[in-house]
């Protein structure tokens, strides 16, 4: 019998060992170099959301088209990133961000662009995560997502709803409210 137990508690030991290694583990790297990026250098604040912990499980953006938090992303944007990628993500010294040219193309997936921004690019674009938090991240993502102006079906971003949703961001007829007259952020996992 106590053999019994001590073969039972051994392969339960190497079944959780098994199913533990089995599970897959997201890599983020560098766009510049391609090593693996330290997300431990990130900003402690804005690391338990649930958008961070879906993000960084899954690679999927909740906040991508949330209405509730696109006033929050759009302010995000135009004070961190307006300066050089433009007031509709046109660009101007940066690329612009608003359509389907990518200078790395990786950037078409919300891990590249996130890899992109956590850890930088060539050129003026230096690592973020300095100066926006992983939450933030996220939802300066969603705001350049949300004002894509080209056909929805090559937003691999997008869930299938969303793509059969999505409007074409027309910056004379933008509906987002300010962030003062906003609601709050309001973000669950699928």
């Amino acid at each position: 019998m106590k053999h019994r137990v001590s073969r039972a508690i051994a392969a339960a030991v190497l079944a959780s060992g098994v199913v533990h290694a089995a599970k897959a583990t997201l890599v983020f790297t560098s766009t510049i170099t391609g090593a693996p990026l330290d997300l431990s250098e990130a900003m402690p604040e804005g690391r338990d959301t649930t958008a961070v912990k879906t993000f960084l499980d899954t690679a999927v953006n909740i906040y991508n088209e949330n209405a509730s938090c696109l006033p929050k992303a759009k302010d995000l944007y135009l004070s961190m990133c307006s300066g050089c990628h433009g007031h509709h993500a046109e660009g101007k010294i940066g690329p612009g961000l608003n359509d389907s040219y990518w200078t790395y193309p990786k950037n078409a997936t919300d891990q590249g662009l996130f890899e992109t921004i956590f850890g930088g690019a060539q050129g003026q674009m230096g690592p973020m995560y300095g100066a926006l938090t992983l939450d933030d991240m996220l939802l300066v993502m969603a705001w350049v997502r949300h004002v894509y102006k080209e056909n929805p079906a090559d937003a691999t971003w997008l869930t299938e709803a969303q793509r059969k949703a999505f409007e074409p961001f027309d910056e004379h007829n933008d509906p987002t409210p300010p962030l003062e007259k906003a609601g709050p952020c309001k973000a669950t996992a699928g």
